[in-house]
């Protein structure tokens, strides 16, 4: 009798997905420069730090600025006053001209005065808005929560508001993108489920698509495919709470479209292919093997999904099958129980179908 590894066929919920490369993107990157004039006084970030939005980067000397609010202050001051003279004089005027006093004329005069002052005191106010703008931007801050960069330029620089380099660059994290693109021929079920909203599960895995590194959700389709590569770029954002995905870090992705409920699994080294097609050896009662013709169903890792063909509980060879033939009787070896077995210290290890003497 030939020893042959064998695993039973089992129910389980399988996930439909589609596979694909994928280059994580962060979903905002900015340069952050000054804007205005002046030395660089001092640097409070960290290079590669996490910096929160408002955060204080950088401080440019804010004196020459706070000199110049000082004068538009002043300027407003005096102008205010003008205006508040100008004010009780007309009331004045118009006291003067019930009492046949004073002119019309010389009323109207006032009238202009006054309102004169008012667009001057708005000139004011804006000039002292503006300087107190410039002021604030002595005081540069994070415009959003994200890594920073390399540190780009050291205080005590005089830096400019056209300055190209910038002082730093801030890449956000949390969340991240991973843009991929998906074959034309795999399109039609992840265009159907998203057109009719229903949330899609993608995962980001390593190069060797062994250990998940974050799961995210599709949140972007293209508009038109790349007629060069046959392909529609997507988009998925991850929460990646443990920053896991690094931008521009190449990925495999993994988008789950459905999920099969109950459907019958086995071994993918279970699957033979020969000339009666695809198939796959049972073990029945007595220990003898019979080839059986399967239907198969989407693949999830090392399992696949068989349509038809085998049952749940069905006993298939998955190793050992180089010389069975249909009828022949074998050794059947139960995979798990002896995996189960040589885990255990002090028991001898039974051996595996296929293994020399």
């Amino acid at each position: 009798m030939l020893p042959v590894t064998v695993v039973a066929a089992a129910r389980a919920d399988v996930p439909i997905v589609r596979d694909a490369l994928g280059t994580v993107t962060s979903l905002r990157t900015v340069v952050v420069r000054p804007q205005v004039d002046g030395p660089l006084l001092r640097v409070t970030f960290r290079e590669g730090q996490l910096v929160k939005a408002g955060e204080l980067l950088a401080e440019i000397d804010p004196r020459p600025f706070e000199v110049q609010l000082a004068q538009a202050q002043g300027q407003l001051a005096r102008d205010r006053a003008l205006l508040e003279n100008a004010k009780v004089d007309l009331e004045r005027y118009r006291t003067l001209v019930r009492q046949d006093a004073a002119s019309a004329q010389q009323l109207d005069t006032q009238a202009a005065l006054v309102r004169q002052y008012e667009g001057t005191l708005k000139t004011d106010q804006a000039q002292v808005d503006n300087a107190r703008l410039q002021l604030g931007y002595t005081r540069i801050t994070a415009p959003f929560a994200g890594r920073a960069g390399l540190r780009l330029v050291d205080p005590g620089n005089l830096v400019r508001a056209g300055d190209a380099t910038g002082l730093v660059t801030i890449t956000q994290i949390q969340p991240i993108g991973v843009t991929f693109s998906v074959a034309e021929k795999d399109l039609a079920p992840i265009l159907e489920r998203y057109r009719a909203g229903r949330e899609m599960r993608v995962q980001a895995l390593d190069r060797d698509q062994r250990e998940v590194l974050a799961t995210g959700r599709l949140t972007t389709i293209d508009n038109q495919i790349d007629t060069t590569t046959g392909t529609l770029k997507m988009k998925a954002e991850f929460a990646n709470a443990d920053a896991a995905l690094f931008p521009n870090q190449f990925v495999n992705v993994r988008v789950q479209i459905d999920t099969l409920r109950d459907a019958i699994v086995i071994p993918s080294a279970a699957v033979q292919r020969g000339s009666p097609g695809t198939y796959v050896y049972v073990v029945q009662a007595g220990n003898t093997v019979a080839l059986r013709r399967v239907s198969l169903g989407p693949a999830d890792g090392q399992r696949t999904v068989v349509r038809d063909g085998v049952s749940a509980g069905d006993r298939v060879v998955v190793d050992g099958v180089d010389n069975l033939r249909d009828g022949a009787h074998v050794e059947p070896i139960d995979k798990e129980a002896a995996e189960r077995a040589a885990e255990q210290p002090g028991e001898p290890r039974r051996r595996t179908a296929g293994a020399r003497s």
